[in-house]
């Protein structure tokens, strides 16, 4: 009988556990499922605004003199002085000494060309006089008219052009002395120096190179695009000009200067077919005030930024916005794709500004989208997801997890 009963355990032990098996699996809760609709896309976008612009040319050139001369000497002779800043990167103010040539043969000079001219003031004082004595005797013989001949015009002429002749000689020695001293023609920095002191040069040796420092230039080549969006000043125009911002590195550090376009040089390249405009920059060395932060020095490339033509009620948008055939997808409403063209009035390196096809609000899409088709439905950012829903799977999942418990319990 005790045998009976031991045969009967194990039975109702599994009979056991799948009742506990089944029991745990009608107890465990429901798991919700997602719905299988896939959500929208999400898509960043930017309100179209409009803004009244100023249109900036970009372009980029050297800093260069507006005027640039060569030091000539006008006189031979040693050199016997120079200035202390006579070296390359001296600065010199308009009629500064910058050297001078052994004076002392053309001072002999000038000394004997005004003896020379006393001569000939004496010569025609006596010839004069002599004249007046022809005439006073040749009136007291009562002979008639008399002829030039007895008056001595011919003599008292030729004292005369000897004296004129001797005065520019006076005038030429004179210069002659005065340009033993060489003088800066304008305020300037001196480069290239080709003599020094105790050299001896010939008359139109070049002494060396001076640039003005009152004004700086800059040749910035212009296409045709570019003066499109430009009010490019007439060789007549005298004011109005556009401003330029000018950049560069200096030092490590970013700085920048003011300057003007005041003309062109009027004539198109034949090479690369674009205009050269002239920027100008004032004072670039601080010489006459502290105009600037830092000092612009000639020879130093500069990047610009022209000031353009006014135009309002234009939107600035990214450029990678816009579609290869010209268009721009917005969203609507209902948050669906729409395709609109626009009319791009001028495309820059980053932006694209558009005067046509948006209005204000607009929402224009900046997410680049591989599979983008009209009414298409996306989200923004703030928009909920779509709300969880339970399905027929959900059931399928809560029995393989009670499969899975079970399988715990009979393991234990």
């Amino acid at each position: 009988m005790a045998f009976k009963k031991r045969a009967l355990l194990p039975p109702l032990i599994i009979i056991f556990a799948i009742v506990i098996v089944i029991g745990l699996g009608m107890m465990r809760p429901q798991l919700p499922m997602r719905s299988n609709e896939r959500p929208a896309v999400l898509v960043e976008v930017q309100e179209a605004m409009p803004e009244n612009l100023n249109l900036v040319v970009s372009g980029q050139g050297n800093v260069m003199p507006k005027h640039t001369t060569f030091l000539i000497a006008q006189v031979s002779g040693q050199i016997t002085e120079i200035a202390p800043n006579f070296q390359n990167g001296g600065f010199f103010e308009e009629g500064d000494m910058v050297l001078k040539i052994d004076s002392r043969d053309y001072e002999v000079a000038l000394q004997s060309a005004k003896a020379n001219l006393a001569q000939a003031k004496a010569a025609l004082a006596e010839e004069s006089a002599r004249a007046e004595v022809a005439r006073e005797e040749w009136e007291s013989l009562q002979l008639g008219e008399i002829p030039e001949l007895g008056l001595r015009k011919p003599q008292v002429a030729s004292a005369v052009a000897a004296m004129q002749s001797a005065q520019a000689a006076v005038a030429k020695a004179e210069r002659d002395l005065d340009r033993t001293t060489v003088r800066a023609p304008f305020a300037g920095v001196l480069q290239n120096k080709n003599v020094d002191l105790g050299q001896y040069i010939n008359s139109a040796s070049q002494i060396a190179e001076i640039m003005g420092t009152k004004t700086a230039e800059i040749r910035v080549p212009l296409s045709d695009r570019d003066l499109a969006y430009l009010n490019l000043p007439e060789a007549e125009q005298k004011s109005d000009f556009p401003q330029v911002r000018l950049t560069s590195q200096v030092a490590g550090q970013t700085y920048e200067w003011q300057g003007r376009l005041v003309r062109s040089e009027g004539v198109l390249n034949t090479d690369s077919r674009v205009i050269y405009g002239v920027v100008e920059v004032q004072d670039p060395y601080n010489r006459a005030a502290k105009q600037h932060e830092k000092v612009l020095r000639f020879g130093r490339f500069v990047a610009l930024e022209i000031e353009g033509i006014f135009v309002d009620n234009v939107f600035r948008m990214p450029r990678y916005a816009l579609t290869t055939d010209g268009n721009l997808w917005l969203v609507d409403d209902e948050r669906r794709l729409q395709r609109r063209h626009v009319e791009v009035l001028r495309t820059e390196e980053n932006h694209v500004i558009i005067d046509g096809g948006l209005e204000a609000g607009d929402k224009v899409v900046l997410t680049q989208l591989a599979n983008a088709l009209p009414s298409m439905k996306v989200r923004l950012p703030g928009d909920p997801l779509p709300q969880q829903m339970e399905g027929p799977e959900s059931t399928d999942d809560a029995t393989n997890v009670g499969s899975q418990s079970a399988d715990n319990s009979a393991d234990e």
